[in-house]
C-alpha cells in the first residue's frame, strides 16, 4: 500500500503488448497528430492572415483550432514517447499537468462550440442584428469567458483529484492521465466533494446543451420559413460543419463516460479514449474546410504563397 505522498510517478496503460505493435501505434499517432497540427495550423494562419475572414464565425473557429491543438499536444506526445521507448511512466507532476491542460482544452472547446451555435442562431434568425449582437468586443468577451470558464473548471477538478490520498498503487488504466482512473486509486471517502463538482459539471454541461438545442430549434424553424429552396440550402449548409463537429465531440465523449459497465473492457475503453481525445482535433479542420468555400480559398492562397516563396 502507498499513499499520494510516496508516489513519484504513475504507470500509464500500454497501447500494445509487443514492440512491433507499439511501433505501429507510434506511427499511427504520429500521422494523426501531424494531420491535426497541419489542419489546425492552416486554419489559424488562414484566419489570421486573411482580412475577409475577420468575422465572428472565423474568430471562434480560430479559437476552436487553438483548443484542438492544445488538447492533442497534451496527450499524444507522451503516448508516442512511451510507445517508442517501450515505457509506461509519467511523473506525478507531469500527470497533474496533463490532466489540467487536457480538461482545460476540452472544456474550452465545449464552451466555444456552444458560442458558435449562438453565432449561427444570430446569423440566421436575427441577421439584421448580427453586427450589433456579435461585434468585435462581444466576440472577444465571449471567447475570453470560454477560456476562463475552462481554466476554472479544470483547476477545481485537478485540485480536487490530486488532493485525495492514493493507496491503491499507481497503475492507471488509461494511456493518459484522466480523473476516473486516478479516483480508482483513492482510499478516501471523497463522495460528497466529488458529488459537488459533478453537480456543478452537470449544470454547466446541460446549460450549454439547452442553449444548443434551443438555438437549433429556432434555426430549423427559420430555415423552413425561407421560401426559396436555394436559400434554405445555403442557410442550412452554413450550420452543417458546426453540427457535425458538435455531434462528434458530444457523442464520443458522452459514450466514453456514460457507457454501461457491463460492456466495459480495457480494449474498448482504450479505443473510446483515443476516439474522443485524439480523433476530433484531427477531423475538425477537415470537416470545416470541406464545407466552407471561403476557408478553402484562404487556405489554398496561403499555401500557394508559401510555395512561391520557397
Amino acid at each position: 500500500m502507498s499513499n499520494s505522498s510516496s508516489i513519484r510517478h504513475f504507470l500509464l496503460l500500454a497501447l500494445a503488448d509487443t514492440q512491433q505493435l507499439q511501433l505501429l501505434h507510434f506511427c499511427l499517432l504520429l500521422g494523426i497528430s501531424l494531420a491535426a497540427l497541419l489542419g489546425n495550423g492552416l486554419i489559424i494562419s488562414a484566419v489570421a492572415c486573411s482580412h475577409h475572414l475577420h468575422t465572428p464565425m472565423f474568430f471562434f473557429l480560430l479559437n476552436l483550432a487553438l483548443s484542438d491543438l492544445g488538447s492533442i499536444c497534451t496527450t499524444v506526445p507522451k503516448a508516442m514517447h512511451n510507445s517508442l521507448w517501450d515505457t509506461r511512466t509519467i511523473s506525478y507532476t507531469g500527470c497533474a499537468a496533463q490532466l489540467f491542460f487536457f480538461m482545460l482544452f476540452m472544456s474550452a472547446e465545449y464552451y466555444l462550440l456552444t458560442i458558435m451555435c449562438y453565432d449561427r442562431y444570430v446569423s440566421i434568425c436575427k441577421p439584421l442584428h448580427y453586427r450589433t449582437l456579435l461585434g468585435s468586443r462581444a466576440c472577444a468577451q465571449m471567447a475570453a469567458a470560454a477560456w476562463a470558464s475552462g481554466f476554472l473548471y479544470s483547476l477545481l477538478h485537478t485540485a480536487n483529484t490530486f488532493s485525495l490520498p492514493l493507496c491503491h498503487g499507481n497503475a492507471l488504466g488509461q494511456f493518459f492521465c484522466e480523473i476516473p482512473p486516478i479516483l480508482k486509486l483513492s482510499c478516501a471517502n471523497s463522495y460528497l466533494r466529488e458529488l459537488g463538482l459533478l453537480i456543478g459539471s452537470a449544470f454547466l454541461f446541460f446549460g450549454c446543451f439547452v442553449v444548443v438545442v434551443f438555438s437549433y430549434v429556432q434555426i430549423f424553424r427559420a430555415v423552413l420559413r425561407i421560401p426559396c429552396e436555394q436559400g434554405r440550402h445555403k442557410a442550412f449548409s452554413s450550420c452543417l460543419p458546426h453540427l457535425a463537429v458538435l455531434s462528434l465531440f458530444l457523442s464520443t465523449g458522452t459514450f466514453a463516460y456514460l457507457k454501461p459497465r457491463s460492456i466495459s473492457s480495457p480494449p474498448l475503453d482504450l479505443a473510446l479514449s483515443v476516439l474522443y481525445s485524439v480523433m476530433p482535433p484531427a477531423l475538425n479542420p477537415l470537416i470545416y474546410s470541406l464545407r466552407n468555400k471561403e476557408l478553402k480559398a484562404a487556405v489554398w492562397t496561403l499555401m500557394t504563397q508559401w510555395f512561391r516563396k520557397h
